[in-house]
C-alpha cells in the first residue's frame, strides 16, 4: 500500500530540502519544553512577520503555489498509476517497483509538498476529471496522488484512510457523529494530521463552501494588537476525547493553540473539544480569561480581510498545512437527487518533511520530531 511502503520512497524523492523546512515560520523560541499544567505564560511573543505562511485574505489567490490546473499529460500518467497501484482498501497488497509513482506525479507531489511547508501552506489542484473516472477510480487516484505527497493515516477508530464527507443524517447525541458527517456550519479548526486533503467529486446546491485562514496572520494580528489575548492563547487548553476516538485511552488532553518547537511554529485549534472538556467535571475548567481568548481568536478569523472563501468544483483536489492554517465550512443545503448530494473525499497525511512540535503535543499525535510518522486516530482494540 502507498501509505506504509512509499513513506521511504517520498521521503528521500519528494521531501523539500532541510534548509527549506527550517527557513519558514522562524521566531526566538517562545514556549518551554512542555505544555502540561506547569507549562509558564511567555516570556516574550516572537514575530513570524516575516514567514512565507503570512498572507491575509485575497493575498493567497495572488500567490503563484496557490492553484494550479494538472496538465493533460498529469492527468494520464496519474489515471495510469492510480489503476495499477494498490488501492486504499487494499492494506495488504504488494507494491511492486512499477507501481511507483511516475515523473510527473512526483513532480507535481513535491510542488505542493513545497507550498504546504514552507510556502502559503495552501494548494488547490483542479482539472481532475472525476466525472468521466467515477467513484471508484477518482477515490483511487485521490488517494495515489495523496500517498504521492505524504503518508495517509487513521481518520476513525476503525482505521479508516479514506473518509466520505457527507451528510450522513446522524442526530448530535448518536454516538457516530461528526461535523464531516452534517450538513451544520463547521467553525474554524484544524485536524489532527500534518496536512488535509479533500477532492470534491459533487458541491452541494447551496452553501458548504470553504474558509481558509492563515493562523500565522491570526498570531500576528494578536501579537500586534491583543498581545494580552495571544499570551493566554499560548497557555494549554484540555481537549475532551472525541466520541469516535475509542481507541484512544486519554479522556483529555492539554494542548496549546499557538506554540513553537526549534524555531517553528505551530497552531491546533478545535474549539469543539474544548468546549466539551469545560462542560466535563473531570477535565479543567476553562478560565474567563480563556474563554474570552478563544471567543476573540474566532472572531478574528472570520474577519473577511484576513479569511478567503472558496467553493471547490467537481475535481478540484485542495491541501491545507494544519499546522499554518485553520479551516471551516459554511452550513449547506443538498440537492433532492442522491447524485446531486454534497460528496467530498477527505485523507489525513503525515509530511516526511513536517516541521517538530512541542513534546506535549505526543499524547494526541504519538511523534513529535520533524518528519515523524504522526497524527491519525488509533485503531480501537476488538474483543478477543
Amino acid at each position: 500500500m502507498i501509505a506504509g511502503l512509499f513513506l521511504q520512497r517520498v521521503t528521500s524523492e519528494v521531501a523539500a530540502a532541510p534548509g527549506d523546512r527550517l527557513s519558514t515560520g522562524r521566531a526566538r523560541p517562545i514556549t518551554g519544553a512542555a505544555c502540561g499544567p506547569a507549562y509558564n505564560p511567555l516570556v516574550h511573543l516572537g514575530s513570524y512577520a516575516a514567514s512565507t505562511a503570512v498572507w491575509r485574505g485575497a493575498e493567497l489567490f495572488d500567490r503563484p503555489d496557490w492553484s494550479t490546473t494538472l496538465t493533460d499529460g498529469e492527468l494520464r500518467d496519474l489515471e495510469a498509476f492510480a489503476r495499477v497501484s494498490a488501492g486504499p482498501d487494499e492494506a495488504g497488497a504488494a507494491v511492486s517497483d512499477r507501481t511507483a509513482p511516475p515523473p510527473s506525479v512526483l513532480a507535481r507531489a513535491r510542488a505542493a509538498r513545497t507550498a504546504l511547508e514552507t510556502g502559503s501552506g495552501a494548494v488547490l489542484l483542479r482539472g481532475l476529471p472525476f466525472a468521466r473516472w467515477g467513484e471508484s477510480l477518482t477515490t483511487r487516484a485521490f488517494w495515489a496522488l495523496a500517498g504521492s505527497i505524504g503518508t495517509p493515516v487513521s481518520q476513525s477508530a476503525e482505521g479508516e484512510r479514506v473518509f466520505h464527507v457527507r451528510d450522513q443524517g446522524y442526530a448530535d447525541q448518536d454516538p457516530r457523529f461528526r461535523g464531516p458527517a452534517s450538513r451544520k456550519r463547521l467553525s474554524f479548526h484544524t485536524d489532527r494530521c500534518d496536512v488535509i486533503a479533500f477532492a470534491c467529486l459533487q458541491p452541494a446546491q447551496t452553501g458548504g463552501d470553504n474558509f481558509i485562514v492563515s493562523s500565522v496572520a491570526l498570531y500576528e494580528e494578536l501579537r500586534t494588537h491583543q498581545p494580552q489575548v495571544l499570551r493566554v492563547l499560548c497557555e494549554p487548553f484540555p481537549y475532551l476525547r472525541h466520541t469516535v476516538d475509542r481507541g484512544n485511552s486519554l479522556p483529555f488532553c492539554l494542548l496549546p493553540v499557538f506554540s513553537e518547537q526549534d524555531g517553528h511554529f505551530a497552531a491546533h485549534f478545535l474549539r469543539v473539544l474544548i468546549d466539551r472538556a469545560d462542560r466535563e467535571p473531570s477535565a479543567p475548567t476553562l478560565t474567563a480569561a480563556q474563554r474570552d481568548a478563544l471567543d476573540a481568536l474566532e472572531a478574528l478569523a472570520e474577519d473577511p480581510a484576513l479569511h478567503v472563501r472558496v467553493r471547490l468544483q467537481p475535481g478540484d483536489v485542495l491541501l491545507l498545512n494544519n499546522w499554518t492554517t485553520l479551516h471551516r465550512r459554511s452550513a449547506f443545503t443538498d440537492a433532492a437527487s442522491p447524485q446531486e448530494r454534497r460528496h467530498l473525499l477527505r485523507i489525513w497525511l503525515s509530511m516526511p518533511d513536517s516541521r517538530p512540535i512541542a513534546p506535549c503535543f505526543s499524547e494526541h499525535f504519538g511523534a513529535t520530531a520533524a518528519g515523524a510518522l504522526r497524527g491519525g486516530m488509533r485503531p480501537a482494540r476488538r474483543p478477543a
